[in-house]
């Protein structure tokens, strides 16, 4: 059985975006050696890469024209990709599927053999599968930075849940990276 895992980098204060979407000038702060090894790691483990649209949108947007040629630009156009949609009907990028059921597609794909599942950005996408209860770990790479505005990753409605503690990363630029296991709700 795949594990679905979230991934994503945040502000101090939990924000993954600015308050303009996709302005995510604070990954800068984050970024260095040692997360672009663990970019590489999550293109060998990854079997199935998950986005929500706007996410989905973007990424397509960066990695199909990035000028960077190297290992994570290769995973990420290589790598099968899932995209929760309502609104869209197909894709033109490579491996791409196209669901407006994401809930029923990763219940389906979970149960299936294989490398895991990961979800990058996508807040609203990541709440739809907290409340499904289909997410195994969460990591974050909390930035250390604050940007005052932005787009929480947790939304503040969101019912409580707990989350077992995995590992604690820090990196040499003083990102921190929280590895959390997602306990079932009682």
């Amino acid at each position: 059985m795949a594990k679905v895992i979230v991934w994503n980098l945040v502000t101090l204060e939990g924000f993954f975006e600015s308050k303009e979407k996709w302005d995510l000038g604070f990954h800068g702060d984050a970024w260095g050696e040692e997360l672009s090894a663990l970019s590489s790691e999550f293109g060998r483990k990854a079997g199935l890469l998950v986005f929500g649209r706007v996410t989905y949108e973007g990424m397509k947007a960066y990695w199909t024209s990035a000028e960077e040629e190297g290992e994570t630009k290769g995973f990420m156009n290589a790598l099968p990709k899932l995209v929760a949609s309502r609104s869209l009907t197909g894709s033109d990028w490579n491996n791409t599927t196209v669901t407006a059921d994401i809930v029923a597609e990763i219940t389906r794909r979970k149960a299936e053999a294989g490398k895991d599942i990961y979800v990058f950005g996508s807040a609203v996408l990541t709440e739809s599968l907290l409340a499904a209860g289909l997410v195994d770990e969460i990591m974050i790479a909390v930035a250390p930075v604050t940007i005052g505005q932005g787009t929480p990753l947790f939304k503040p409605n969101a019912e409580k849940r707990h989350y077992a503690l995995i590992a604690v990363r820090p990196l040499k630029n003083g990102t921190v990276i929280l590895h959390y296991g997602v306990k079932p709700a009682v």
